[in-house]
C-alpha cells in the first residue's frame, strides 16, 4: 500500500503542518480553525491504520524504515586514546522505523488523538492557538513512537512537553498554572537524566567502525539500531576500537537514569505527585492525551532503550521492578479508594494500572512484556474514555465529584451506560481489554514470581472496590433537584464515546489484533536474557 511512499514521515509531519494552517486561518473562523485542526488529526490516524493494514510481523516493519543524514561532525582526537584509529566522528541521523512494540502505541496515538479532538469542541477560548497547540502535540507523540535514533527521540519527546504546558496553564480549571509548573518541573527534570543516559548509552554502544584508505574511522551515533547490533556482537571490530568505553559501572548508571528519567513519565511512585495535579486541572481533551498517549512514552521508553540495551541490567533488577510495581498497584489502588472527586479516582487508578505494566516488564518473559504493550493500549483507550465522559458531565454539571452526582442512569442513560462499561473495563471484566492486559501481565510474571503476583493481584479486587463504589454511586441513586434538566451528550460527543467503546470491546474479544504485531517484537530481548541468564 505504501511502496516507495514515506508514511512514517507523513504520520509524523502531517499535524505540525495542520498546526501551521490553523495559526494562517483567520482568528475569527472559529469553525475552520475547529475543523482544520480535527481533519489533520483524523488524516494521520487513517494514514497509521493504513500502516497497521500494511504490516507484516514477520518482516518486523523493515520495509517502512527511513533513515536520512541529519548531523555529522568531526571529534578532537587527541582526547582519543586508540591509536589504530585514525578519525573520530559523531552522527547523527534522521531515522525512522516501526516494529511490533511501536505499532500498537501509533495505533492508540492516532485513536485517542482524534477522539480528543472531536472532545475539544467544548474549547471555545482562543482556538488558533488551542489547535495549533494541539497538532504540535500530535507531531511529538508520534515522533516519540517511531524515533529510531535517541537523539530524535529526545527532541521529540522535548517537544510534547511545550505544546502540554501551555495547554494545562491556558486552559485548565483554577489550579492550572500550578499544575502546569509542577508538570514542566518534574518532566523537564526527567528529560536532563533521560539526555545523560543517552549519551552514556551513545559512549558505550552506539559506535560503528569503517574501514577507509587512510586506516579507521570511528563514528559515535545515536542509531538504537546500531547499539542493538552492538549489543548482540561484544566482539565487534567497533567495540575493540572503543573497548576503553566500555563499563559495567556507566551501564548501570545508565539504566538507573533511565528507570528515573521514564519512571517519571510512567509514573512510578514516588514521582507521581505532579501527575495527580494535570488530571485534576487540565482541560478533558487534554487529560484524555495525558492519561491515554503520554503516560505510554514511559513505557515505551522503559521498554525500548532501558530492556532492549540494557539487558543485563533489567535481568538483575527484575525484582526490583516488580516490587515497585506492586507498590504502585497498592497504593493507587488504596487511596482511589478513599477519593470523593472522580477526577482524582481515575489518577490514582492510573498510577495502579501502570503498576501492572511494571510487573509485565519484570516477567522477563514474551507472554509479560506482550501484557506490558497490551494494558498501555488499554488502559490509553480506558482513560481517554473516562476523561472525556467527566468532561462532558463537568460541561453540563459544573462538577465531577462523586457525592454531588447520582441518578444519571435516569437523566442521561446513554452516558451512563457508556460510563458503566468504561468502569467495568477499568477493573478488568473479561470480554473487554483491561482483562487481557492484566491477565497476561499477571501470567507473565507469576513463573518467576509467584508471591509478587499474588500480592499484586489484590489491586484487582480494590479496582472493583473504588470503581464501582464511584461509578454505580453517580448512576444510580436519587438525582440532585439541581440537575433535573440535564440534557444527554450530543452527537459530536457520543461519537468518541462509542468509538472508544467499540475498541475496548473489540480488543477484549479479539486480542490477536495486538498481540499478533507483538508476536516477534521482543526476540531479541529475549535471547539477550537468556543469553544472560545461561552465562
Amino acid at each position: 500500500m505504501f511502496a516507495n511512499v514515506p508514511v512514517l514521515s507523513l504520520i509524523i509531519w502531517l499535524p505540525l503542518l495542520g498546526s501551521l494552517v490553523v495559526l494562517l486561518l483567520p482568528g475569527r473562523s472559529g469553525g475552520a480553525i475547529r475543523w482544520a485542526g480535527i481533519s489533520f488529526t483524523f488524516v494521520s490516524m487513517v494514514l497509521a491504520f493504513g500502516l497497521y493494514a500494511s504490516y507484516l510481523p514477520l518482516a518486523g516493519g523493515g520495509e517502512f524504515a527511513e533513515h536520512g543524514s541529519w548531523l555529522s561532525v568531526p571529534l578532537n582526537t587527541e582526547v582519543m586514546q586508540d591509536t589504530s584509529v585514525t578519525s573520530y566522528r559523531l552522527a547523527f541521523d534522521y531515522s525512522l522505523g516501526v516494529d511490533g512494540i511501536s505499532m500498537p502505541l501509533v495505533l492508540l496515538t492516532g485513536i485517542v488523538a482524534s477522539m480528543a479532538s472531536l472532545a475539544s469542541v467544548h474549547i471555545f477560548k482562543r482556538q488558533k492557538t488551542y489547535f495549533s497547540l494541539f497538532l504540535l502535540l500530535q507531531t511529538g507523540m508520534y515522533g516519540v513512537f517511531l524515533a529510531r535514533d535517541v537523539i530524535w527521540f529526545f527532541i521529540f519527546f522535548e517537544l510534547t512537553l511545550i505544546p502540554m504546558f501551555f495547554l494545562i496553564g491556558i486552559w485548565g480549571y483554577y489550579g492550572r498554572e500550578k499544575a502546569a509548573n509542577r508538570f514542566l518541573v518534574y518532566n523537564g527534570l526527567g528529560s536532563a537524566v533521560m539526555l545523560l543516559a543517552f549519551l552514556i548509552l551513545i559512549a558505550t554502544l552506539g559506535f560503528a567502525s569503517v574501514q577507509t584508505d587512510g586506516g579507521i574511522e570511528l563514528t559515535f551515533s545515536g542509531s538504537y539500531d546500531t547499539m542493538l547490533a552492538n549489543l548482540a556482537d561484544p566482539n565487534a571490530a567497533a567495540h575493540q576500537a572503543g573497548a576503553w568505553l566500555l563499563s559495567d559501572n556507566l551501564q548501570w548508571a545508565a539504566f538507573i537514569l533511565l528507570l528515573v528519567a521514564f519512571g517519571i513519565k510512567l509514573p512510578i511512585f514516588p514521582f507521581h505527585t505532579w501527575m495527580l495535579k494535570v488530571h485534576a486541572e487540565a482541560p478533558p481533551p487534554v487529560v484524555m492525551i495525558h492519561s491515554g498517549i503520554l503516560l505510554k512514552m514511559g513505557v515505551y521508553g522503559l521498554i525500548r532503550f532501558a530492556a532492549f540495551l540494557l539487558p543485563a541490567q533489567l535481568h538483575s533488577w527484575s525484582a526490583v521492578l516488580a516490587v515497585l510495581g506492586v507498590i504502585n498497584i497498592l497504593y493507587g489502588a488504596v487511596l482511589a479508594c478513599a477519593q470523593k472527586e472522580f477526577k482524582l479516582v481515575l489518577a490514582y487508578s492510573s498510577i495502579s494500572h501502570m503498576g501492572i505494566v511494571l510487573l509485565g516488564i519484570a516477567s522477563l518473559n514474551e507472554t509479560g512484556f506482550e501484557g506490558a504493550v497490551y494494558q498501555a493500549v488499554s488502559h490509553g483507550l480506558i482513560s481517554a474514555l473516562l476523561f472525556l465522559i467527566v468532561g462532558s458531565l463537568h460541561e453540563r454539571t459544573g462538577t465531577t465529584r462523586i457525592d454531588e452526582l447520582g441518578g444519571l442512569a435516569r437523566a442521561v442513560p446513554f452516558t451512563a451506560g457508556i460510563l458503566l462499561t468504561a468502569g467495568l473495563a477499568s477493573l478488568g471484566l473479561p470480554g473487554l481489554s483491561g482483562f487481557i492486559g492484566e491477565f497476561l501481565s499477571f501470567l507473565g510474571l507469576f513463573s518467576t514470581m509467584k508471591a509478587l503476583t499474588a500480592i499484586g493481584t489484590i489491586g484487582v479486587l480494590l479496582a472493583a472496590v473504588y470503581m464501582l463504589r464511584s461509578v454505580l454511586a453517580m448512576t444510580y441513586g436519587p438525582l440532585p433537584e439541581k440537575l433535573a434538566g440535564l440534557k444527554e451528550a450530543r452527537f459530536i460527543e457520543t461519537l468518541p464515546m462509542v468509538v472508544l467503546t467499540a475498541f475496548i470491546v473489540l480488543l477484549g474479544i479479539y486480542p490477536s489484533l495486538l498481540t499478533d504485531l507483538m508476536q516477534h517484537g521482543f526476540d531479541g530481548l529475549l535471547r539477550e536474557l537468556q543469553t544472560g541468564v545461561g552465562g
